[in-house]
């Protein structure tokens, strides 16, 4: 998966709590059996009526936040089903990271699985970054895995944590794959020390 170290991208506020993973993609579009085109139907519910129509109201449409790569979201973002699809719709639409106050367990281990990044920022952070992205145009945050920040070119600064091995497999770009090939020698080993009999063979047949 692509690495992630430093990240600078314009943010969009979208100032909602809760928003589980049927909101981020709704069920209709899991049909789909790559990890690409997810995109376009991210927030669906939120960004068009039941007729198709356009919510010119909503984040992601005003102009100003176009090209948005970070999501800025209220506390227990990526709640409800399990759905990876989540996590590629999200980052089929261009986003890189999420930075919230919280974010649900298994939304969170998804992303870091994927090479996206979710951020965890306090309250008041989260608030504070919230009101720039409203109020400065072309805001614009950045994302630094390397050092654990989250700053800006207008003084904000915020430290975040996040757990060693995921930040070690982000920085790397490792997934589960990358993570056993690494071990290829040893797996290869392994197996010649201990050969397939031939009765499974057999029954493998």
């Amino acid at each position: 998966m692509k690495p992630f170290n430093v990240h600078r991208g314009l943010v969009a506020p979208l100032d909602r709590t809760n928003v589980d993973t049927d909101q981020i993609i709704p069920k209709q579009f899991l049909k789909r059996i790559e990890r690409t085109g997810f995109g376009e139907f991210l927030f669906y519910d939120w960004r068009y009526t039941p007729q198709g129509t356009t919510k010119d109201e909503f984040i992601l449409h005003q102009p100003r936040y176009k090209n948005v790569s970070v999501l800025v979201a209220g506390r227990n973002f990526g709640s409800g089903s399990s759905r990876e699809h989540a996590v590629w719709a999200l980052s089929d639409f261009g986003f890189r990271a999420v930075i919230a106050p919280s974010f649900a367990d298994i939304f969170a281990n998804n992303s870091s699985k994927n090479g996206f990044l979710a951020v965890v920022l306090s309250e008041n952070e989260v608030a504070e970054a919230m009101r720039r992205a409203r109020e400065i145009e072309a805001y614009h945050l950045t994302i630094d895995l390397e050092k654990c920040q989250v700053r800006d070119e207008q003084g904000f600064l915020a430290n975040f944590r996040i757990d060693e091995f995921v930040r070690h497999c982000l920085l790397n770009g490792l997934d589960d794959i990358a993570l056993t090939l690494q071990h290829g020698a040893e797996i290869a080993a392994y197996e010649r020390q201990h050969p397939v009999p031939q009765s499974v063979l057999r029954l493998a047949r």
